[in-house]
């Protein structure tokens, strides 16, 4: 009987110690294999989904500055128009001079004893000395408007810089001095342009009443896109020369009547400089 218990006991024991060598096998088989010097990774059951339409960098990419976003971040250099709190406007002229509609703007603003702000192109004051002068001493006021009318934000810096360097040494030997005031063609530039401009003491001067003379428009759509859209402070474009084929009779033909008109509401016209509180440089 004794001789029976031992066998029983036995057996347990051999059976207990069979199940611990199972449970330590499986533990081991599942237990991860970390390679030396690696931090131990638990795996997964299923891949991470991917991203719809693909990774950040293949989507994010940097933009350029809009126009509106250019003028709120550089306010005191780019320029659209001046105060509200007094009665002046500027007239202003782009593309001259030329043979045919700069003698006639000038003879329509002489006449109405008014003097403007022209921002002229290089190679056109080079093309026509005589009608640059005559700008000059009938009293308006020169801006530089680049040397051949390129867009700007479409040229490299060495050939911006020489657009704008190259045209200002041109005006300079018609006024006696270099000008602090560039509209560029289109209304277009780029923020590089913009911090440069800055940096040689300029202002960018565009406009916020567009009388889109360059279309081709009658003398009353002109007169109209003026005087339905100036108020106090306005910085107005015109053209006084333009591209091929293009005809500016309408502006020719719309001036007196808009001078009239402001004159009769009270405002005053007056340059851009004076209308934004510029100096103009010394001679």
């Amino acid at each position: 009987m004794k001789f029976l218990r031992i066998v029983i006991c036995l057996s347990i024991l051999c059976l207990s110690s069979s199940c611990m060598q199972k449970d330590t096998q499986k533990a081991q088989q599942t237990k991860p294999i970390a390679k030396s010097g690696q931090p131990k990774v638990l795996q997964t059951k299923s891949a991470t989904p991917d991203l719809a339409s693909g990774p950040e960098k293949n989507i994010r990419k940097p933009h350029p500055l809009s126009l509106a976003d250019l003028r709120k971040k550089y306010r005191s250099t780019f320029l659209l128009n001046g105060p509200s709190s007094r009665r002046a406007v500027a007239l202003t002229f782009d593309d001259a001079p030329d043979a045919h509609f700069t003698p006639l703007v000038l003879d329509a603003l002489k006449k109405e004893g008014v003097q403007a702000t022209f921002f002229v192109v290089g190679n056109r004051v080079e093309a026509h000395p005589e009608i640059m002068k005559r700008i000059v001493q009938e009293g308006h006021l020169i801006g530089n408007h680049s040397y051949n009318h390129a867009n700007l934000p479409k040229v490299s810096d060495a050939e911006f810089r020489d657009q704008v360097q190259k045209t200002d040494k041109l005006i300079s030997q018609y006024t006696g001095y270099t000008p602090n005031i560039i509209r560029p063609p289109y209304g277009n530039i780029s923020e590089g342009q913009i911090q440069w401009l800055a940096s040689q003491g300029k202002k960018i001067i565009n406009w916020n009443v567009d009388s889109l003379d360059w279309k081709g428009l009658t003398t009353q759509q002109v007169e109209t896109n003026v005087l339905a859209h100036v108020k106090p402070g306005s910085i107005i474009l015109h053209h006084a020369a333009g591209g091929k084929g293009e005809d500016l009779t309408c502006t020719v033909n719309a001036l007196p009547h808009i001078i009239n008109q402001l004159r009769k509401d009270g405002v005053e016209l007056v340059w851009v400089t004076d209308l934004l509180g510029l100096d103009i440089p010394a001679k």
